[in-house]
């Protein structure tokens, strides 16, 4: 089966794809505790961003972030940690900050990758950020998405649930984009934590209920598409051990009549025997059809943080240059699966390691 994406030719747009989003300076303590670590690793990271990075550093894509720093020496910092990973930073809006942050500053994310029975930890250090404070008419979307052109958009709830700004910016985003021709997807990734600040359950639905109604492809598994949008599984175990794949479909289906403009809807299905060790698969909905891909038992974990956003790089990517919804879900497990096999929030992986796994390729030392 194949989905017209509908995509805008590649010859008329400068960025094959871009995101929206925050992007924090991830502090990592290796093996240790983030309570007792003397020291720590940098890297970069965030959920829309992680996305878009790996679809440049893996699949070879042209991509660029839309996101916002403070004007200081660590968003100097990030600006180079973006630039190593090859994503173009000219869209970065860039923020007057004081000395001590109270204008705006850049986030932090401590994490630390647990093993065994201790899971990992995250601790966000991210209020009053840049990206946060973000209008609008800081970025200048019609010139982003008309004059210079980009095929695809990837953005998400964790960025939508900032702020108030992030709402509004979010949405002036993808309505633009879509004013233009280019193709959105969205990862629901509620966190219950971020809309508590300005609003809660009700703001999260008023705010994704209106995204829902440009998003081409929706990403998010069952909690998601309850807390955001309302729909629910019946009949489905609470603590998804198992996922009643009728009742996803079914509920799918309902998503699918209340927002027709869903071309493709997908969801990592994770069991989570310990910190190192979990089943993976993934599933995508497209046409009434719903599409598994190859399953990975017990998958061995060495940092699972990003996980999820590979999956979605390698579910653009294979829908973006296939168009077969089966194929891109195949490509999405394969990268998440990979990902998580390596540290920090981004993919290490390469095309080629993605289409052996895909294919059956072992760990079999290459030499």
């Amino acid at each position: 089966m194949k989905v017209n994406m509908n995509l805008r030719p590649a010859e008329e747009c400068k960025f094959d794809a871009v995101s929206l989003g925050e992007i924090m300076l991830r502090l990592d303590p290796g093996e240790g505790r983030i309570r007792t670590a003397r020291s720590f690793r940098a890297w970069e990271g965030g959920g829309e961003y992680n996305v878009i990075r790996g679809l440049h550093k893996c699949f070879g894509m042209n991509t660029a972030v839309i996101t916002s720093f403070a004007d200081n020496e660590v968003g100097k910092l990030m600006k180079d940690f973006i630039e190593q990973g090859g994503v173009d930073t000219s869209l970065i809006n860039w923020k007057k900050t004081d000395g001590i942050g109270r204008l705006c500053r850049n986030g932090i994310n401590f994490t630390e990758r647990g093993f065994g029975i201790r899971g990992a930890v995250g601790c966000s250090d991210r209020a009053n950020t840049a990206i946060s404070q973000a209008k609008p008419e800081d970025f200048d979307f019609d010139y982003i998405f008309g004059t210079l052109g980009v095929r695809w958009l990837h953005t998400g709830g964790i960025y939508a649930a900032l702020s108030e700004q992030s709402c509004q910016t979010v949405i002036e985003a993808i309505k633009t984009a879509k004013k233009y021709g280019t193709i959105v997807s969205y990862d629901l990734n509620y966190r219950p934590s971020m809309w508590s600040a300005i609003g809660g359950l009700e703001k999260a639905q008023e705010v994704n209920k209106e995204i829902a109604k440009y998003v081409d492809v929706m990403i998010g598994n069952e909690e998601d598409f309850t807390a955001c949008l309302g729909f629910k599984i019946e009949g489905n175990d609470e603590n998804l051990k198992s996922l009643n794949i009728d009742g996803y479909k079914k509920m799918i289906n309902e998503a699918a009549k209340t927002y027709p403009n869903f071309k493709v809807v997908a969801t990592t299905l994770r069991t989570v025997k310990t910190a190192t060790v979990n089943d993976w698969k993934a599933m995508c909905w497209a046409g009434g059809e719903i599409f598994m891909s190859k399953e990975y038992p017990g998958l061995e974990i060495m940092d699972r943080v990003g996980g999820g956003d590979s999956f979605a790089s390698g579910l653009v990517y294979g829908l973006m240059t296939t168009e077969d919804p089966e194929m891109a879900v195949n490509y999405g497990a394969a990268h998440g699966a990979l990902a998580m096999t390596t540290p920090g929030d981004t993919s290490m992986a390469s095309k080629d390691e993605v289409e052996g796994i895909m294919g059956g390729a072992g760990a079999r030392v290459k030499r």
